[in-house]
């Protein structure tokens, strides 16, 4: 992508990619990252499905900071560009999923993958809904350096 980084750089990325690398770090700090594929309500919420078991959504827990990368692992050695994002998750309350398994659903039908309901995502289901909220986005530059962008 041609040019400065800047929120349009961002926003094409997200929207190019299925897949975001989450990380989460344990109590002790240990970091955990994971491949989730996600889907976003105005660049800045980010939504997954996920087990509550698994490494990451236990982190979950005890830590809500996490860091975020999406990129597309098939460009070019030298010319892919990735999205950074900081902020905190959570799973979801079983009352509050409404709004974010529909923008979850939606992007699932678009790929192909299934439609999600609420039903899924509450027990006795297997999978939850979870929510990152982006405090900063950051892109980097041709010198590889981190910009901050305003995104939303």
């Amino acid at each position: 992508m041609p040019g400065p980084p800047n929120a349009g750089t961002a926003r094409k990325i997200i929207d190019r990619n299925r897949f975001m690398v989450l990380a989460t770090a344990d109590p002790s700090g240990q970091p955990w990252p994971s491949p989730v594929y996600f889907a976003h309500r105005d660049y800045r919420e980010f939504f997954w499905v996920s087990d509550p078991d698994a490494a990451h959504s236990q982190n979950l827990r005890v830590r809500r900071e996490v860091g975020i990368v999406i990129f597309d692992s098939r460009a070019k050695l030298g010319a892919g560009q990735g999205v950074y994002l900081l902020g905190v998750a959570q799973e979801l309350p079983a009352h509050d999923v409404g709004e974010g398994v529909a923008v979850f659903a939606e992007r699932s039908l678009d790929h192909g993958g299934p439609e999600w309901t609420v039903e899924d995502v509450r027990e006795p289901s297997k999978h939850r809904l979870y929510r990152a909220t982006a405090e900063a986005v950051y892109v980097l530059d041709e010198h590889d350096h981190r910009v901050e962008v305003e995104i939303s």
